[in-house]
């Protein structure tokens, strides 16, 4: 996958920007506040539909102008995609894809990114939903399917705490709220438990390689399940699957837990979440609000078995999302055949040399690398003798 052509109109102080990107290596160079992050915010826009800067999208339009623009051609399998997003102040909106107006859903299952930024650094000292918001980006990517799901979790979950605020005492709505909740959040942690299950073996070879001797694992932090609660969860062997539509699946395929579409695991998830439910019912009652489920889980990083939260230092951290960044980059390519963009905003300087150097020798060579940094002093010769260089001032 390459990002070929990159347009924006009136995106931030991007007032009228068109690069060519065809290259295997890009950089863009500028001093702080120059618009070098805008430019990989509205690459990684286009792959998510949401920035990693801000929930408000009208806070990208550029102050001055009552809309923005992004406009990129791609290829992807050898084929020219074209992606066309447009949106006003009035919140009206537009997406196209070769032209073609098309739905959010098919949209962002056609550019794939990593981003690893700054603020990515500060992941294990962040809050939990700093956290669950990476992992849902993540899996997102690899399947579509549990963004949507999340969408219409959260919605309800919202519907239930507005109805626990003023509650009445019908035990029947609030049954067919928890029974919801419970199928639509018993999905959601069960590919987020496989997903981590997935990138921690990656991770935990990159980072043994980073550090020299320690251990990473990853555990999933479920309010309602035990630790080793894993239900012997194993790895899809197809790109593009989803837990969501195992319903819809033959009985046989069910029972002999095809993939993803292992029914008895699930469901003894929602039975679970069902029950905690059930005993938190007074106090969801009395706090006015679902206190319990995949929007209060976390994820727990551990160096040799200390917690990485607590313990590990400054170096180690950074060790850490080093390594889940970049098997976040192989475990995209393996599941969908090819490897994403990778955007990495100016946190090479925040590396010391030998993460550095771990980072940009360990890209495979077919993946398009999109840095921005302050000045070209971070880069040997060699790295900088086949890369397309761009400087960005006040947007331009």
């Amino acid at each position: 996958m390459k990002l070929i052509k990159l347009k924006l109109k009136n995106y931030r102080n991007c007032k009228n920007i068109e690069l060519d990107l065809n290259s295997k290596k890009v950089l863009i160079i500028g001093k702080n506040a120059q618009g070098k992050t805008n430019i990989l915010e509205s690459i990684y826009f286009l792959a998510n539909l949401k920035s990693q800067r801000t929930i408000n999208v009208i806070e990208l339009i550029n102050f001055e102008e009552k809309c923005f623009e992004i406009n990129a051609d791609i290829e992807k399998s050898e084929t020219e995609i074209e992606l066309d997003f447009f949106y006003n102040r009035e919140k009206h909106r537009e997406i196209k894809v070769n032209k073609v107006k098309t739905r959010p859903k098919e949209f962002k299952n056609i550019l794939k990114t990593v981003l690893f930024s700054t603020q990515d650094l500060l992941l294990l000292r962040g809050t939990p939903q700093d956290r669950r918001d990476w992992l849902d980006v993540a899996i997102s990517q690899i399947y579509p399917a549990y963004d949507d799901r999340l969408s219409k979790y959260n919605k309800i979950r919202i519907q239930k705490n507005n109805f626990l605020k003023d509650y009445n005492q019908n035990d029947t709505l609030f049954e067919v709220y928890n029974e919801q909740l419970a199928i639509l959040g018993s999905n959601i942690i069960y590919l987020r438990k496989k997903f981590l299950k997935e990138i921690e073996k990656i991770a935990q070879e990159k980072h043994s390689t980073i550090s020299g001797s320690e251990n990473l694992t990853i555990r999933y932090h479920c309010n309602f399940l035990e630790e080793d609660d894993d239900f012997n969860i194993s790895p899809s062997p197809l790109a593009g699957e989803d837990a969501f539509q195992y319903e819809q699946k033959s009985a046989s395929i069910r029972k002999a837990g095809e993939g993803l579409y292992d029914k008895i695991e699930i469901e003894e998830i929602a039975e679970k979440f069902k029950q905690t439910l059930e005993e938190r019912k007074k106090e969801e009652i009395r706090r006015g609000q679902t206190l319990v489920g995949p929007h209060r889980d976390d994820i727990i990083f551990y160096i040799n078995g200390e917690e990485g939260t607590k313990f590990a230092s400054q170096g180690q951290q950074r060790t850490i999302v080093l390594s889940l960044k970049l098997a976040e980059l192989d475990i995209i390519t393996q599941k969908t055949g090819e490897p994403p963009i990778l955007l990495l905003d100016d946190v090479l300087a925040e590396l010391d040399d030998i993460r550095q150097n771990y980072l940009l020798k360990t890209i495979a060579q077919n993946t398009q690398t999109i840095i921005t940094s302050v000045d070209t002093l971070l880069f040997d010769k060699k790295f900088l003798e086949d890369v397309k260089i761009y400087r960005i001032e006040n947007g331009k």
